[in-house]
């Protein structure tokens, strides 16, 4: 009987230790611990941008190579850009002059040099398409007081003929105003050493006016001068054989015509604008015409009339001297 109990009890004690599932432990009861809720996330909306369109620019005029020889080029000449005490057509107010100005800038005139000028009639060149060279002689003060900015205002450049003699006196420009100028894109060239008429002189003094001037100019500028101007316009075989010598590369006379060629290189011809013109009459004589809503609608046209070369006075004329 001992047995059979004790063989009973060993059963038991094996049956629960083997993890069968008969006599199964009671599961624990497991409680999961859920992380709180997050909030949405926030998404950030992709924006599509639209494009802007910026309209094109006006496209530049397409400059065209003219040359060598003959070339269509018009070159305009002032003197005084300011009001006349005296009444003389040399003058133009600055109002007038700036009228001026702008309508050349809106009908599409580009001012050029004239290096580039000559270079195209002996080489050719490329050209814009409404060439113009804008030149002042003498030198006065207010070429660069009144003439000078408002070009700039515009975008133009132009060419100045200084009197050797004259730079730096009373109501002419001095050294440092020249360079201000041509640092700025403008040209100096010569316009004698005295401003006296070169065909009434002796030659040594012909020489002393064309060949000197250029040397006291570049010496006292430190800028190349590259052309002439003649007093009055004037010149003879000789004077033009003076300005071959001293290696200008071209001379400026007077004219009524814009054909400049080889056979007036050293005679180029200019129109030179009173002070009595309007701005109607100044438009006449341009070669290419614009758009006439830039035109005053005012403004009586008078006729136009061919301008006149002064005659020069003198207060001293060199007698025959002796050329050194």
């Amino acid at each position: 009987m001992k047995k059979i109990i004790i063989l009973i009890m060993g059963i038991s004690i094996l049956l629960s230790g083997c993890g069968t599932g008969l006599f199964a432990k009671p599961i624990s009861t497991m409680t999961a611990t859920l992380p709180p809720p997050t909030e949405p996330a926030t998404v950030t909306p992709t924006f599509t941008v639209t494009p802007t369109f910026t309209a094109s620019p006006i496209p530049t005029a397409t400059w065209v190579h003219q040359g060598p020889e003959n070339v269509y080029v018009p070159i305009i000449l002032y003197h005084w850009i300011a009001v006349s005490p005296i009444n003389s057509q040399y003058y133009v107010s600055p109002e007038k002059f700036d009228e001026e100005m702008k309508l050349l800038h809106d009908w599409g005139y580009t001012t050029i040099t004239t290096e580039l000028l000559i270079k195209s009639i002996t080489e050719g060149a490329d050209l814009p398409p409404r060439p113009i060279l804008i030149t002042f002689d003498d030198g006065h003060l207010n070429n660069y007081t009144a003439a000078f900015p408002i070009m700039k205002k515009y975008g133009f450049t132009g060419v100045l003929y200084i009197i050797a003699n004259y730079m730096g006196t009373d109501n002419y420009m001095n050294a440092d105003q020249i360079k201000e100028m041509a640092a700025a894109g403008w040209e100096v060239g010569s316009h004698s050493i005295s401003h006296m008429d070169l065909t009434s002189l002796e030659p040594y003094r012909q020489r002393l006016e064309v060949v000197e001037s250029r040397t006291l100019l570049e010496q006292a500028l430190g800028v190349p001068i590259l052309t002439i101007a003649y007093p009055f316009g004037i010149s003879d075989p000789g004077v033009i054989d003076y300005a071959h010598f001293a290696n200008y590369i071209g001379g400026m006379s007077l004219g009524f015509t814009y054909d400049q060629g080889i056979s007036n290189l050293y005679t180029l011809q200019r129109r030179d604008i009173k002070g009595t013109y309007d701005v109607k009459q100044f438009a006449a004589f341009l070669p290419w015409q614009g758009d006439p809503v830039f035109l005053p609608t005012d403004t009586p046209t008078p006729t136009v009339r061919p301008s006149r070369t002064p005659v020069p006075t003198y207060t001293w004329v060199p007698t025959k001297t002796p050329a050194p």
